[in-house]
């Protein structure tokens, strides 16, 4: 008898945009999701994005030389420079993470990623970033773990979303970090 070997592929993540959007309403948090065409980069959607209040994000993750994750979540256009962001957030060298790292860690796919991605990291493997001209933002817009919508969220139920996760995000200012 031979013996089948089941490959090995990655776990389900625990939450998908409509569990993710039954778990906002569960815990009271309001938010306003729009459907659209998928958008895998932020020029992609400018269009899309102009109709919709508030500040819209670029999400990067990121793996440093040690092999620590990380999550940075910007103001769509804020600059990050990758080469001067590690003295600030003490993380070593950083290049973008893998598709398969990226899917483990926060059940998400390139195109998708998003800070509510977070929802999938409860061992917190992944260290957030938010850039502190989001953090001041009123309403605050997030891929829905896909990026065929775009929830809204007030800065608020968003700093709520972070506290049920057990979350505190380190707040960089990255339009006057130092050279």
């Amino acid at each position: 008898m031979t013996e089948h070997k089941t490959p090995d592929l990655p776990l389900q993540p625990a939450f998908d945009r409509d569990r993710l959007l039954a778990w906002f309403e569960g815990h009271g948090l309001a938010q306003t999701t729009h459907h659209h065409p998928a958008v895998f980069r932020v020029e992609e959607g400018l269009e899309l994005k102009a109709a919709m209040p508030g500040a819209h994000t670029k999400n990067l993750f990121l793996k440093d030389k040690k092999g620590q994750l990380w999550l940075i979540s910007a103001r769509q256009d804020t600059v990050i420079d990758l080469k001067r962001a590690p003295r600030t957030i003490g993380s070593d060298r950083l290049s973008f993470g893998n598709e398969g790292l990226l899917y483990e860690t926060l059940g998400l796919t390139p195109g998708s990623v998003t800070a509510f991605g977070l929802v999938n990291d409860p061992e917190q493997r992944v260290t957030f970033v938010l850039d502190k001209a989001l953090w001041d933002a009123e309403v605050v817009n997030f891929h829905p773990l896909t990026n065929t919508a775009t929830t809204a969220m007030s800065q608020a139920e968003f700093r709520k979303f972070l506290a049920l996760l057990g979350r505190e995000p380190i707040v960089v200012d990255f339009e006057r970090l130092e050279g």
